[in-house]
């Protein structure tokens, strides 16, 4: 079991995979994110796109580096 912060902020979520550990930061982000992300929701379909790949990308490895 991995312990990882949020990217945005100093909350602790856990999982067994990276699949696990974003699945458990989806209602943290929904609650104290809210806004972010809002303005995503905001963005051209490619540009949310592009960035949810970014974020995975950036977020995997640093699930993997733990």
């Amino acid at each position: 079991m991995k312990t990882l912060k949020c990217d945005l902020c100093e909350h602790e979520a856990q999982g067994e995979t990276f699949e696990q550990w974003m699945e458990a930061m989806k209602p943290h982000y929904a609650e104290a994110h809210a806004d972010f992300m809002r303005q995503q929701g905001e963005k051209s379909e490619e540009e949310q796109k592009a960035g949810m790949q970014k974020w995975v990308t950036d977020n995997k490895a640093r699930f993997e580096a733990a």
